[in-house]
C-alpha cells in the first residue's frame, strides 16, 4: 500500500500540548467499525460501551526518565541520549544525538560524573549500545539526572511528570507512555470493574519503533523495531475465559493490541509468554485476539494509523480523522480518545 494513503491535514493548534486536569474528561469518538457510524462522547462514557463479561486489557508499563543530557568527555560537546532497551550488564540500546559525534569508544559524562556512558557498538539502524558506569543504584541516578521523554511535538514543559504515566503504571522500562491509558482514573476503573468487566494487566515496554516515521513509499517494506513484552498466566487465563464465554477482548492502546496479537495462536488463544515483538499491523491483517480498541488520534503516515486502519478499515479511519479535525478534537499523546468497536 502507498504511504500517502495514510496522510491527512492537521492544523498545528489541534496538537494537544498539555494534559487535561481531569483525565477522564477528554472527548471520546466512538467509531463503529462495521458501519463507520460515529458518536461524540466524553471519555468517562466509555463505561456505557463496556458489557459485563468483557475483558479490558491494559498495559502496566511505566515510563522511565529516559532522556539524558551529557557532554562528550574529550571535547565537551553536548550529547543527548535516549534510553530505549536494557540488555545485560548495564548495556542499553540508545538513540544518540548528534550521532556523528558518538563513535565506538566515545565516553559521555552525565551529572558531572555521577554517570558515564561508553559507546561499545553502533548497530544496524544507527542506534548505539552504551555501557554505563556508576556507583550506587542505576535507577536512583536515572531518577536524579533523567528527564521524561516527551514526544518532540509537545513543546510545553510538563509540570507534573506523573501526568505522562497511567494511573496503573507499575513495571518500569518504557521510553514512551501507552497514551490511550492516560484517560483512565482509578475511580473510573473501579466503576468498570463493578459493572462486571474483567480488567487485566499485561506489559509491553514501549520503544521508539512504534513512533519512528515510515520512510518507504510502500508500507510493506517498513521494518518495526523490537519491543519487550510479558503476559502472565493469570492475564492469559482471564482473556481466554472471556473469549470462551462470548465476551469481547478490548485492548487499551495499540501497545496492548500489538502484545496480544503477537502472542495469540491462530485460534485467538493467548498463552502466558514473555519475549520480543516487531509485529507490524496494517490493512489486510486478520486480527486473532482483540475485538475492540481504545486508542488516541495518531500522526499522519504513522504505523499506528495503519494499525487502526487495519481494524476499522482505512476509509472509516480517514473519515473519522477528517471529522475529528472538523470537530476540533485534540490530537496525539495528550489529546482525545477513540473507541473502535
Amino acid at each position: 500500500m502507498d504511504l500517502k494513503a495514510f496522510n491527512y491535514d492537521l492544523p498545528e493548534e489541534l496538537i494537544a500540548q498539555d494534559p487535561l486536569e481531569d483525565r477522564s474528561s477528554s472527548r471520546l469518538m466512538v467509531l463503529h467499525k462495521d458501519t463507520g457510524r460515529i458518536e461524540h462522547k466524553i471519555f468517562r462514557d466509555i463505561i456505557d460501551y463496556l458489557n459485563p463479561g468483557d475483558c479490558l486489557v491494559i498495559n502496566d508499563t511505566k515510563v522511565i526518565p529516559a532522556r539524558l543530557m551529557g557532554i562528550k568527555e574529550d571535547t565537551g560537546a553536548a550529547i543527548e541520549v535516549l534510553l530505549l532497551k536494557r540488555n545485560a550488564d548495564d548495556v542499553w540500546e540508545c538513540l544518540v544525538k548528534p550521532g556523528k559525534k558518538a563513535r565506538t569508544g566515545a565516553r559521555i559524562v552525565f551529572g558531572e560524573g555521577l554517570l558515564v556512558g561508553e559507546i561499545v557498538d553502533v548497530i544496524e539502524d544507527g542506534n548505539r549500545m552504551i555501557k554505563f558506569h556508576y556507583e550506587g543504584i542505576f535507577e536512583e541516578i536515572l531518577d536524579k539526572l533523567g528527564q521524561m521523554p516527551l514526544p518532540p511535538y509537545i513543546t510545553h514543559k510538563l509540570q507534573d511528570k506523573n501526568r505522562y504515566q497511567t494511573v496503573y503504571a507499575k513495571n518500569e522500562g518504557s521510553a514512551a507512555a501507552p497514551t490511550a491509558g492516560l484517560h483512565f482514573t482509578k475511580e473510573l476503573l473501579e466503576k468498570i470493574k463493578e459493572k462486571g468487566v474483567n480488567v487485566v494487566s499485561i506489559t509491553l515496554h514501549v520503544g521508539l519503533g512504534t513512533f519512528r516515521p515510515v520512510k518507504v513509499d510502500k508500507i510493506e517494506e517498513h521494518h518495526m523495531h523490537t519491543e519487550t513484552f510479558n503476559i502472565s498466566k493469570e492475564a492469559a487465563d482471564t482473556i481466554n475465559r472471556t473469549r470462551a464465554a462470548g465476551g469481547r477482548v478490548i485492548a487499551v492502546g495499540t501497545t496492548s493490541c500489538r502484545t496480544l496479537e503477537s502472542a495469540a495462536a491462530d485460534d485467538g488463544t493467548i498463552p502466558a509468554r514473555s519475549g520480543d515483538t516487531d509485529i507490524f499491523i496494517y490493512p489486510g491483517y486478520k486480527f486473532k485476539a482483540i475485538d475492540c480498541l481504545i486508542t488516541n488520534f495518531h500522526l499522519p503516515e504513522s504505523t499506528l494509523i495503519m494499525l487502526v486502519s487495519a481494524l476499522a478499515g482505512r476509509d472509516n479511519i480517514m473519515n473519522a480523522y477528517e471529522t475529528a479535525v472538523k470537530e476540533r478534537y485534540r490530537f496525539f499523546s495528550f489529546g482525545d480518545a477513540m473507541f473502535i468497536c
